[in-house]
C-alpha cells in the first residue's frame, strides 16, 4: 500500500509543478491587467500581491520540475550528472522567477542585482571552502579520473598519506570511498589535489592456493 501511494506521488508531483507554474503566471497576468483600473496605494497593494504569488508558485514549480528533470535523466547519463543539472535548473529558474516578480512588483531591479553581486561576494567569501568543494566536484565529474567502481588509491599529505579504496560515488562535494575499514569521505578539493593512482584488478587466479605437488 505505501509503495502504491509512492508511486501515485511520483506521477502527480510533474503535474503540481506545471499547475504551479501556470498559477504564477496567471497571477502575474492578473496583477498587470487589474494594477491601471486602481488608484496608486490600491496598485501598490496589488502589484506586490501578484509579485508574491508569482515568486511562490514559480520558485516552486520551478524547483519540482528540475526533480523531475533529474529522475529522468540519471538513468541517462548517471546519478552525478543528473544532480549537476537539477543544480543548474534550480539556479536559473529561481533566478529568473525572482527577477520577474521584481518586475510584476515594480521594484527597480538594478538596485537589487547591484546589492544582490556584493551580497554574493561576501557569501563566497564565506563559504569558500564549499565552494571549492563544489567546483573541484564539476571538473571531477566533467574530467572523470576515475569512474564509480574504480580502484583507486589517493596520495597527499592532506590526507595524512594514502587512502585506498573502491569509488562507490562522486557527488558534488565529496568522492565516497568503499576500504577496509569502511566508507570514507574525501571533500572534492582533496581528491583533485591528490595524487590517484588506479590499481588494476587482481586475476581470478592469483588469490587461489597452489596445486598440490602430490
Amino acid at each position: 500500500m505505501a509503495a502504491q501511494v509512492q508511486r501515485v506521488r511520483a506521477r502527480a508531483r510533474p503535474w503540481a509543478s506545471i499547475i504551479s507554474l501556470i498559477i504564477a503566471v496567471a497571477a502575474g497576468i492578473t496583477a498587470e491587467a487589474l494594477s491601471p483600473h486602481f488608484d496608486p496605494h490600491h496598485r501598490t497593494i496589488i502589484l506586490a500581491a501578484g509579485a508574491g504569488v508569482f515568486g511562490v508558485f514559480g520558485v516552486a514549480g520551478a524547483i519540482g520540475l528540475s526533480s523531475k528533470a533529474r529522475t529522468v535523466l540519471q538513468p541517462l547519463i548517471g546519478q552525478a550528472h543528473a544532480g549537476v543539472v537539477r543544480y543548474v535548473l534550480v539556479l536559473v529558474g529561481v533566478f529568473a522567477i525572482l527577477v520577474f516578480a521584481l518586475v510584476i512588483g515594480q521594484v527597480p531591479v538594478s538596485q537589487l542585482l547591484v546589492s544582490g553581486a556584493v551580497v554574493g561576494v561576501l557569501l563566497g567569501i564565506a563559504a569558500q571552502q564549499s565552494l571549492a568543494n563544489l567546483f573541484a566536484g564539476l571538473v571531477l565529474l566533467f574530467a572523470r579520473p576515475f569512474r564509480v567502481g574504480d580502484h583507486v588509491r589517493f596520495r597527499a599529505g592532506v590526507l595524512s598519506g594514502q587512502i585506498e579504496g573502491t569509488v562507490v560515488d562522486v557527488s558534488l562535494t565529496y568522492v565516497r570511498l568503499e576500504t577496509d575499514e569502511g566508507y570514507v569521505l574525501i571533500p572534492n578539493s582533496q581528491a583533485l589535489a591528490a595524487a590517484v593512482l588506479l590499481v588494476p584488478d587482481k586475476p581470478a587466479g592469483d588469490d587461489a592456493p597452489p596445486a598440490s605437488l602430490s
